[in-house]
């Protein structure tokens, strides 16, 4: 065995390990999120049977729940019930879920929704453009908009009932103006 080579790589292999387990334990999610309490970007998007547009700016006054989502992500179909049931609980007046699809195609989505139902808009979101002005790295990822027009919290994974609930009181309650 050469030990000089031996001797050579070995503060190699110990900073590799070490660089390595410095990363495990974190949670990335546990970071700040760079969105929150700041006003939400704008969009112009097409529902997905594409007769209309929907204008974020034009839900001035209302709680606003954007939720990131494709047919492909397994996640996103766990969620769908809880998210189609809060769209029903809340008033419309005052709450508007808007469903975004991520990197999926238009009638995939369409079929999906077909079968599965839908209680609210969603949108087709073509070169994922909305997407990137969130700053979505990964679906499903739900942000909660306060009347005010700024981002209250946002949410990776699947949203369950109760977290609905309490992320729309919450961004009922906070937020600066539009």
């Amino acid at each position: 065995m050469n030990w000089k080579v031996l001797a050579g790589t070995l503060p190699f292999v110990i900073g590799l390990i070490v660089l390595l387990a410095s990363g495990f334990g974190k949670d990335p999610f546990a970071l700040p999120m760079a969105m929150v309490g700041k006003p939400a970007p704008r969009f112009i998007l097409q529902t997905l049977d594409g007769k209309r547009e929907v204008d974020l700016a034009a839900l001035k006054g209302k709680t606003v729940v954007v939720n990131f989502w494709a047919t492909w992500c397994v996640p996103c179909w766990q969620e769908h019930a809880a998210l189609q049931d809060a769209a029903k609980r809340h008033d419309p007046a005052e709450v508007v879920f808007l469903g975004v699809v991520y990197e999926d195609s238009r009638d995939e989505a369409q079929e999906y929704l077909q079968k599965k139902g839908s209680a609210y808009e969603n949108l087709f979101d073509p070169g994922t453009r909305a997407a990137i002005s969130y700053g979505v790295g990964g679906v499903p990822e739900s942000y909660f908009v306060s009347p005010g027009g700024m981002i209250v919290e946002k949410f990776n994974g699947p949203l369950d009932a109760q977290s609905i609930d309490s992320l729309v009181a919450r961004s009922q309650r906070d937020g600066g103006a539009r």
